[in-house]
């Protein structure tokens, strides 16, 4: 609390102290006071009571707070559907045969024809040997075949293992260890790890399992079998694979589908996914699409990541429901046709702290929209805790942050203190995730899961593990929860979960280095890029771009540092400690000879760069991702040269030709522009991208 905003008075009456609370009763209100005091009182008393007991092991609530906070905020008993995925889409399938299931561009699968690819596919896969539990590894681009190889590895029995195609060989052969098999295409073999396991190619012409039956395999799971194993970044190097049962997945996916009223619209609500498989953030719309009889939009990431794109996407195939990460939301509204990508039902934001001023974006574009923040970890599947915007009622204007709502159906949550007690409302605690939606646990990693998922002392019956999240929150008096940070070293950029101590060990491994700390700090543009502190065992060696390449061998690449700040040695606190805070700020801009805009187009290139990157000064030779750009940004970049020269140009233009004067030659190539730079383009006059004359 600071200082002269509330304290406390005691003065000596002569027959005991009398106290006193003095606040500023324009930050505070009367009733927080009062809460204030009541917890205050209710110490005092324990003290008393027991005057032998450390001050940190007494309570702070009595017994009617203790019961709000851990039972009356946590009501949130249903009964849900006991079966598996796989048996509630067949279901479906057999009551809509004809309706479409699933869209990816033209391509069109009805719930039969998904059904029945699925069942073929499913059919081969039990030859192989896949049954419960048993993993099978998915890597594919998007597409309907991507959701024919899920519900096929599902109905075989196994679960599914996503990984994305642009990892390391590295780190795809940690995440595909032990799989039974794996489903991949031909155009992706070449960036595959060497498996031991049978690999089955989607786009083959002539797949072995074509002449299997097309007719549902008899079920062989268990509602407590698992339906899939998603991998996330690990402190030590090694990812964690989270493994979720089919009753997790079934208890959330219930929730949705009650949550939008999917039996509402006859024709079945359009959904959209536009993550990757990799993450759970696109589960929100994949299978309660596919178990209500809505239609799944598979949409292409070159199409998800540009508005323009996606906004003729969406004018051609309307969209009721999406989940998108608050970062990619405000790039896609940051662009003049943002506002026609919003569906028209709900949109859901997930993955990141979702802003007020991001709200206000969404409602300065006329949204018709519901939106609804969602919070969950991979490990408490998908989403834990929700706010529907529209109930919301804000006490709290001041505060730039949304708060993450309410725990979802059968779900607990706990905000609790270094004692696993729980703190009073306001105060700070770290937040605990308890019921249906606690997963498994880490895949081949006891000792850590036996860290992180514990059992839960407020639970009576039955088996109740819950989550330890390492999430930094506190209780408002309404009852809603309010994320404020982290409690170790992990943090979120662009929606990607990343263990800052995973970068750290790689670059540790690198023969050049002898230290190495890396930051999520924030650029100038309101995101947070990573910057990696390094000593070098030589200072006079030049490690920036090698370090970036090594780093990209071995992590993802939204795992690189966008920046490396060499150091001689590393600040330490008076504790022999490194000292994170001392840490200095990176520089601006790379090390290189500036050399400035020379033409027309130039000067407008750069003018849109240094306005989407937040800089003073553009090199035409300077790498626009070594500036600390990235996709979300691309793709306002590219939106606005669309704008301003009014060209065709895909995202992949700007990391094919990532610097000024190599954008400008793609822009003349696109058909607007002469050979000479002069005339022929014909840009849109708006100020905020002309170039200043000097």
């Amino acid at each position: 609390i600071e200082a002269f905003l509330l304290k406390l008075v005691a003065v000596d009456t002569g027959c005991g102290l009398s106290l006193e609370f003095h606040y500023d009763s324009s930050r505070l209100s009367a009733a927080s006071v009062a809460q204030i005091a009541s917890y205050f009182e209710t110490l005092l008393q324990a003290a008393v009571a027991a005057s032998s007991t450390p001050v940190s092991r007494l309570p702070l609530l009595n017994a009617n707070e203790h019961t709000r906070l851990l039972t009356g905020w946590n009501q949130t008993a249903v009964d849900y559907p006991r079966r598996c995925l796989q048996e509630w889409f067949e279901a479906q399938a057999a009551r809509t045969p004809h309706r479409p299931a699933v869209r990816f561009g033209e391509r069109v699968l009805s719930y039969r024809e998904l059904n029945q690819a699925a069942n073929q596919l499913a059919h081969h896969l039990r030859r192989l040997g896949v049954g419960p539990d048993s993993r099978v590894g998915l890597c594919v681009e998007r597409s309907a075949e991507m959701i024919v190889a899920l519900m096929a590895i599902l109905k075989a029995g196994g679960a599914y293992v996503p990984v994305n195609a642009d990892n390391p060989k590295p780190r795809l052969g940690q995440q595909l260890a032990g799989v039974v098999a794996l489903i991949t295409e031909h155009k992706l073999e070449a960036r595959l790890p060497a498996l031991a396991a049978p690999i089955l190619y989607l786009d083959s012409p002539q797949p072995p399992w074509a002449k299997e039956p097309g007719s549902n395999p008899p079920l062989t799971t268990t509602v407590e079998n698992l339906v899939y194993v998603i991998y996330t970044s690990g402190s030590s190097g090694v990812p964690k694979g989270v493994a979720v049962r089919h009753r997790n997945l079934v208890n959330y996916t219930y929730f949705i589908t009650q949550l939008l009223a999917v039996e509402a619209p006859v024709e079945g609500l359009q959904f959209a996914t536009v993550s990757t498989l990799a993450a759970d953030l696109g589960n929100t719309c994949i299978y309660p699409a596919l178990v209500s009889g809505g239609c799944l939009h598979v949409i292409a990431y070159e199409i998800a990541t540009d508005a323009h794109r996606l906004a003729r996407y969406t004018a051609q195939y309307p969209i009721d429901v999406l989940k998108i990460v608050p970062s990619h939301l405000a790039a896609l509204l940051d662009s003049p046709e943002g506002p026609q990508v919003l569906p028209r039902r709900y949109l859901f934001t997930g993955g990141e702290t979702l802003t007020r001023t991001l709200v206000n974006k969404v409602a300065a574009a006329g949204a018709s929209c519901q939106l609804i923040n969602h919070y969950g970890p991979t490990e408490t599947t998908v989403g834990s805790l929700i706010l529907p915007l529209r109930d919301y009622q804000d006490e709290e204007p001041e505060s730039e942050a949304i708060p993450l709502g309410r725990p979802i159906a059968n779900t607990q949550v706990y905000i609790l203190d270094a004692q696993q007690q729980p703190v009073p409302v306001g105060v700070v605690g770290e937040l605990y995730i308890g019921g249906e939606g606690v997963a498994a646990g880490y895949l081949g990693q006891p000792e850590l899961s036996g860290q992180k998922f514990l059992s839960n002392p407020f639970r009576h019956t039955g088996v109740a593990p819950m989550y330890r999240s390492g999430d930094l929150a506190r209780y408002r008096a309404n009852g809603l929860v309010e994320f404020l940070g982290r409690s170790d070293d992990q943090v979120k950029v662009r929606g990607y979960r990343i263990e800052l101590g995973e970068i750290e060990y790689i670059l540790g491994q690198h023969p050049a280095i002898k230290q190495a700390v890396v930051l999520a700090r924030a650029d100038a543009g309101g995101g947070k890029q990573l910057v990696a502190y390094v000593v070098a065992r030589d200072p006079q060696s030049a490690v920036g771009n090698e370090l970036k390449a090594y780093v990209g061998e071995h992590l993802p690449d939204y795992m690189v540092p966008s920046v490396i700040v060499p150091l001689e040695k590393l600040p330490l606190t008076p504790n022999g400690k490194i000292d994170r805070q001392a840490l200095p700020a990176p520089e601006q801009l790379a090390a290189k000879t500036y050399i400035p805009p020379r033409t027309p187009t130039e000067q407008q290139v750069a003018a849109i760069w240094r306005e989407v990157l937040k800089r003073d000064q553009i090199s035409v030779q300077d790498n626009f991702f070594e500036l600390g750009g990235h996709s979300l940004a691309a793709t306002q970049v590219i939106s606005r040269v669309r704008e301003l020269f009014q060209v065709e140009l895909a995202i992949r233009v700007l990391f094919e030709t990532p610097t000024v004067s190599a954008l400008v030659e793609a822009i003349q190539a696109a058909g607007q522009a002469g050979p000479s730079d002069s005339a022929a383009i014909r840009p849109v006059v708006r100020e905020a991208y002309r170039a200043k004359s000097s």
